[in-house]
């Protein structure tokens, strides 16, 4: 037998025999598991997840469940074939044995695997005072139960909602609150909204749109409490500069945290921004040393891109999560050299006040912003980001028709400024100062973290070998 056909009886025999588990059972773990079958993996497959639902959408649920437009229940993921799993749902993993090579499950059992996939994704950051976040009225929205119970509250013309954060989540929402008539009040403690994700420069845009469609924006501020009547309903907030808002409404938009305490103890370069990994899904150990049988995909995965100086990316993108679970499946099953790079060039949406955001690659790594198109004052228009020389990002207002153009300049390294490919172009095409906030400021937490090249935010411990 040659070594070519000793490799391939190695990969058929797994494909036949292999146990393969996932963990996390959203976009990325029920993507990852119809690739495997599509691959040709016929072998045990269990998928684990801690809500008791089937896979479900998650950006639908702060537009058009909120909007009254979907039930929170009707937001059930298409399958896109059968994938013949042993659905572990309702149960958490809260360790992992790679000794064993097995994963513990909250209700004591442990499910041995060959191959695993760390899909667990982020949960919503929630207010950080538990007496002030028990209170009824006060919401976070991340899962499909936050969602049902925040747009019931909605249904019921509240005199005012308080969201706290402005980012794209707590944008949205504030947006949806606009289109009910529902009175609003946003605060950030950040310059502006969305300036973590797209710079001070479009921040002041997103700003003035909100505060044109009657949005009480307050930035630069914070929650310094939250109070409640004495049937423990919220009914106010004090900020921190002494000023009071009345809500019965409130909505913490903080941010996400990713899933990975659970892998404590467990020698993998997992931290605050998530679970380190190589190009292809294959996870790191806390020293950057690759892994053979734990992978990694969707939210809660950190990998080096090669557009972006091979720093580690954690993108918090559908299609981030649908492409890198199809990545690091192909791979799971597969061997050298017929291993995928998982590559995207990152790309988001927002609907908010009657616009339509879209962005290609990674803002945050731009210095610089010029606008090649349209219009500002009518919210209509295109701009570009640059990084030392190169073109790295763009984003759109009501224009998304024209960012496979800037995709495609971005994936070319492609000299910035780039030449606008439009007609409509801006009277003033000079670059400027792009405004991003320091990393680690109050407020800015991009959808895009540039995480740096260590493997793992917590550095490795060595010891002195005992005699």
């Amino acid at each position: 037998m040659t070594v070519r056909e000793a490799v391939a009886e190695l990969v058929r025999d797994f494909r036949a025999n292999g146990r393969i588990v996932i963990v996390g059972a959203s976009l990325a773990g029920l993507r990852a598991a119809e690739t495997l079958r599509e691959e040709g993996f016929t072998g045990p497959l269990t998928v684990i997840g801690d809500e008791p639902y089937e896979p479900y959408d998650r950006p639908p649920l702060s537009k058009q469940v909120l909007k009254g437009w979907v039930p929170a229940d009707h937001t059930t993921l298409p399958r896109m074939r059968e994938v013949e799993a042993d659905w572990r749902l309702g149960v958490a993993a809260t360790g992992l044995d790679r000794t064993t090579r097995q994963v513990l499950l909250a209700d004591g059992e442990r499910i041995p695997y060959d191959r695993l996939l760390i899909a667990t994704g982020t949960r919503a950051r929630q207010w950080p005072n538990p007496a002030e976040a028990a209170l009824h009225g006060v919401h976070t929205i991340r899962t499909r139960d936050d969602a049902a119970q925040l747009q019931k509250e909605l249904a019921e013309s509240p005199s005012r909602v308080l969201v706290i954060g402005a980012g794209f989540i707590g944008s949205e929402v504030a947006s949806v609150c606009r289109e009910l008539d529902i009175p609003v009040t946003v605060v950030e403690r950040g310059a502006a909204p969305l300036v973590g994700a797209l710079g001070g420069v479009i921040g002041e845009i997103a700003a003035q749109m909100q505060r044109d469609h009657g949005v009480d924006l307050r930035c630069g501020l914070g929650v310094s409490a939250l109070e409640g009547d004495s049937a423990g309903h919220v009914r106010s907030a004090r900020l921190s500069d002494g000023a009071t808002v009345d809500a019965d409404v409130v909505v913490a938009s903080l941010g996400s945290i990713r899933n990975v305490e659970w892998l404590e103890g467990s020698g993998l370069a997992a931290g605050v921004w998530g679970v380190g990994c190589d190009a292809g899904g294959r996870a790191f150990d806390i020293n950057g040393v690759v892994t053979d049988s734990v992978y990694v995909a969707g939210d809660v995965a950190r990998a080096p891109h090669v557009l972006y100086e091979y720093q580690f990316l954690a993108m918090e993108h559908w299609d981030n999560a649908v492409l890198g679970a199809e990545v690091a499946a192909h791979n799971m099953v597969n061997l050298e050299p017929h291993y995928y790079p998982h590559l995207l060039l990152p790309g988001f949406w927002s609907g908010q006040f009657g616009v339509n955001i879209k962005s290609v690659g990674v803002p945050p790594f731009g210095e610089e912003i010029v606008f090649t198109q349209g219009s500002v004052e009518k919210r209509c228009f295109a701009a570009a980001y640059g990084h030392r020389g190169r073109t790295v990002a763009a984003v759109a207002f009501d224009q998304g028709k024209w960012l496979e153009y800037y995709g495609d300049l971005i994936q070319r390294s492609a000299p910035f400024p780039p030449p606008p490919p439009g007609w409509d172009r801006p009277t003033d095409m000079k670059p400027m100062p792009a405004e991003f906030p320091e990393r680690g400021a109050p407020g800015a937490v991009p959808d895009v973290v540039l995480t740096g090249h260590d493997p793992s935010e917590r550095r490795a411990e060595f010891r002195p070998r005992r005699r």
